[in-house]
């Protein structure tokens, strides 16, 4: 009964779409991980006592739920870059709801 309101599935969809985007990822994240980085960040809310997702549940949880499901591009993999850091800075780039 944790209610994920329509601004901050917005800004799970946005989390999955940059992947598919981004140049140094080969393969994106599927709508199934915004499913589960969804799920996740209810989970973590209850947790947390709360009855309404954040996008600050979101932002903790995209690395962990994400990386594992990114494939980096043969370029980025040569250049040495991380998945994390990449997932790190799509948070980061990517504007989430207030």
């Amino acid at each position: 009964a944790v209610t994920l309101a329509e601004e901050v599935a917005f800004y799970i969809v946005a989390l999955i779409r940059a992947t598919r985007a981004h140049a140094d990822i080969a393969s994106g994240a599927s709508p199934r991980a915004g499913v589960l980085l969804a799920n996740a960040a209810r989970s973590r809310a209850a947790l947390d006592g709360r009855d309404y997702v954040l996008p600050d549940d979101v932002k903790a949880l995209a690395p962990a739920t994400l990386r594992h499901r990114l494939l980096l591009s043969p370029a980025a993999e040569i250049e040495g870059r991380q998945v994390e850091d990449i997932v790190a800075g799509l948070i980061e780039t990517t504007e989430a709801p207030r």
